[in-house]
């Protein structure tokens, strides 16, 4: 019979995981010039990598997504990559949270929806603002005879 015959042949492959832990990393705090040939260097190292997306706009540079074949390979690098100094700056790797990004997504369709129909029906929107203009508008009482 062959190792991989039996459950949990492999070492520290038995026992479920816990459910945040996926197969794609999101990498923070990584040195701005970065390559993907250093990327693949430093993770590669844990095991077999589908695809890795370096950040390079203004909002997405110093951060990654490094895809592995196998979700252990990517719980192990996660727990010995996690804090590990590239170029003076200590690596934050976590685990994508889909559900994070889709609600944010979510949140930006509804507020679009919201600005829209604000124009739509010449709606104000800021309450400070109109509290505030409410409040700076006199009050006109009848006048009493």
């Amino acid at each position: 019979m062959s190792a991989r015959a039996g459950l949990g042949a492999t070492p520290g492959r038995a026992g479920k995981l816990p459910p945040n832990v996926n197969r794609i990393l999101y990498v923070k705090n990584l040195p701005y010039k970065i390559t993907s040939e250093e990327m693949y260097e430093i993770f590669g190292k844990f095991g077999a990598i589908r695809q890795i997306r370096v950040g390079s706009t203004p909002e997405t540079r110093g951060t990654a997504f490094v895809v592995y074949e196998d979700i252990f390979d990517a719980k192990n690098a996660c727990e010995n990559l996690s804090g590990f100094n590239v170029n003076n700056r200590y690596l934050a790797i976590m685990y994508y949270q889909c559900t994070k990004a889709y609600k944010r997504m979510d949140t930006e369709k509804a507020r679009e929806k919201l600005e829209k129909m604000k124009s739509q029906y010449n709606l104000g929107g800021d309450l400070e603002k109109e509290k505030d203009k409410l409040l700076a508008t006199p009050l006109r009482t009848p006048a009493r005879q």
